[in-house]
């Protein structure tokens, strides 16, 4: 069957670092792109950063630029996303998904598989 399988978060301060890993079994993962995202409480999930399964080509959210980066191990089957420098707000159930947007990565519908979610939490 199918899946991502996520690893990662956890309990981190601000400024602090976190890698989540999101590997998948079933299928392979370089003919999909690959979308973080994460829920707030109280709140949609939102896309986060996205990598293209075509070029490798990368898109961050305003909010996180120059703090996250996406990246890929078609090797490994993996695609991770490192965090740096974490703020309160970034706290949040985060998810990957595998997909091939034909009108926006940012779009939750243009996926076709998700991970089952992990929490990172940002807090002093």
């Amino acid at each position: 069957q199918p899946q991502l399988v996520q690893s990662g978060g956890g309990f981190v301060q601000p400024g602090g670092s976190l890698r989540l890993s999101c590997a998948a079994s079933g299928f392979s993962l370089d003919i999909y792109g690959i979308g973080w995202f994460r829920q707030a409480p109280g709140k949609e999930r939102q896309g986060v950063s996205f990598i293209s399964h075509s070029d490798g080509s990368t898109v961050n959210v305003q909010s996180v630029k120059g703090r996250f980066t996406i990246s890929r191990d078609n090797a490994k089957n993996t695609v991770y996303l490192q965090m740096n420098n974490l703020r309160p707000e970034d706290t949040g159930v985060y998810y990957c998904a595998a997909g091939v947007p034909h009108i926006t990565w940012f779009s939750v519908d243009e996926y076709d598989y998700w991970s089952q979610g992990t929490q990172v939490t940002v807090s002093t």
